[in-house]
């Protein structure tokens, strides 16, 4: 039985959690291996709609165990609040696994992404400010806190002093606040240490035995390629590997124990935040796609930005993750177009390029080459099978596997758990 990967082939909120959830019944466990509560996914169970920050989509499948890797920044307040929220739901999430290596993001991480942004000012990242960034820079740095710390009050209070040396000559010297407390701190974060011990575990121990046990694990990224540490359009990215790669280091999980890679791509294109969108719309067509489509941020509430399917994207996503399949999302909102462009090249100081230009420079001026593909006016929310689908949507996925490079597997046509054509099992 495989291992997977799941993870967003554009710039995030391609609807991971929806592809997550549809392989819960089949999977035995679900892992995030990145990011934090900076990431969201919406699932929609029946009329109960659960968004998701930082647990695994797997907690709402019964019989699924999720895990928290040690990749992930875990914010204690957070996760706590998450799992209280489920619970008072009725959703069980007994068997939740924390890794006690993952990190922790304290109230300093968050008060220094939050300053930090503001000092910025027109040059800002676009953050979410939640620490994520300033958690995982002390992690790098080798002063951060790990879950495991919480458990010796002695080593817990030595790091908090170290990381808190050079912060508070930042706040105070540079951004004019006031230092911050290390005893409240360790106060703070003890006060959470017996909540979490009934989840915290060496996930890694847990995660090699089940794959070589046959078990289905499936490893769900937390935001998208284009927001990958490395391969993502930086500076505008997050503060992890986002990509494949990052499923093995975030969970502790070889190469030669995953069997398939699966992207997430919408029909169409967004982001939120800062950085460059060559797709990106300002008219009516982008209003309509971002109130049609929902499109606001799970995490942020902020309105994401909209624009057109990027071919040259998705083949670059399906490049650096060596993806095997994609699963094709919000096919339904692009119903009512006569015409639907699609983005199949660049055009950059008068050239055509078909390729994701590696230099910063040139994406900041790259130009869409748009093909236009005949639309279709069906409801399609209905279709079980991808015959069901009027011939113009047929020919618009057709002609979007073409152009990426990679099998689209799955194709999602409405909002609801079970509004999705599975064309070839992932499992």
């Amino acid at each position: 039985m495989p291992a997977l990967v799941l993870l967003g082939a554009q710039w995030g909120d391609e609807g991971k959690g929806k592809a997550t959830d549809l392989l819960g019944g089949s999977v035995d466990y679900v892992v995030r291996y990145q990011g934090g509560n900076n990431a969201g996914h919406t699932v929609v169970v029946g009329d109960q709609k659960y968004a998701l920050h930082l647990l695994p989509s797997g907690i709402l499948s019964p019989g699924c165990v999720p895990v928290i890797g040690n990749g992930v920044v875990v914010d204690p307040a957070v996760l706590l609040s998450e799992l209280s929220g489920l619970n008072e739901r009725g959703i069980d999430t007994s068997k939740l696994l924390l890794s006690g290596n993952a990190h922790l993001i304290t109230p300093y991480h968050t008060t220094m992404d939050k300053v930090t942004e503001r000092f910025l000012g027109s040059r800002k990242i676009g953050t979410t400010g939640r620490g994520i960034g300033p958690a995982y820079a002390d992690k790098i740095n080798r002063v951060g806190i790990r879950v495991q710390d919480l458990y010796d009050e002695s080593i817990l209070t030595q790091k908090v002093e170290a990381a808190l040396d050079f912060k508070n000559q930042l706040l105070a010297k540079l951004y004019n606040r006031r230092a911050i407390e290390a005893g409240r701190i360790v106060e703070e974060l003890l006060g959470y240490a017996e909540q979490l011990k009934p989840f915290v575990a060496d996930t890694t121990l847990v995660l090699n035995r089940a794959v070589d046990d046959g078990k289905v694990v499936l490893f769900e990224g937390g935001q998208g390629t284009l927001l990958d540490i490395d391969h993502g359009t930086y500076p505008f990215v997050t503060s992890s590997n986002a990509t494949a790669g990052g499923a093995c280091t975030g969970a502790g999980v070889g190469p030669t124990k995953i069997d398939r890679v699966i992207g997430i791509l919408k029909a169409y294109t967004t982001r939120v935040g800062s950085g460059p969108f060559p797709t990106e719309l300002f008219d009516d067509d982008g209003e309509a796609l971002r109130r049609i489509g929902g499109e606001r941020g799970v995490t942020t509430g902020r309105d994401r930005r909209c624009g057109w399917f990027d071919a040259v994207i998705a083949r670059y996503a399906t490049r650096v993750n060596g993806l095997t399949d994609f699963f094709l999302t919000k096919l339904d909102v692009l119903t009512g177009w006569e015409r639907v462009p699609v983005c199949v090249a660049y055009e950059i100081d008068g050239k055509r390029v078909e390729e994701l230009p590696y230099s910063q420079t040139d994406f900041h001026h790259a130009k869409p080459i748009y093909e236009f593909l005949p639309g279709w006016s069906e409801d399609i929310t209905k279709a079980k099978t991808f015959a069901d689908l009027p011939k113009n949507a047929q020919g618009y996925v057709k002609a979007l596997e073409d152009m990426s490079g990679a099998p689209i597997s799955a194709i999602g046509v409405g909002p609801g758990r079970t509004e999705t054509i599975e064309i070839n099992s992932f499992v």
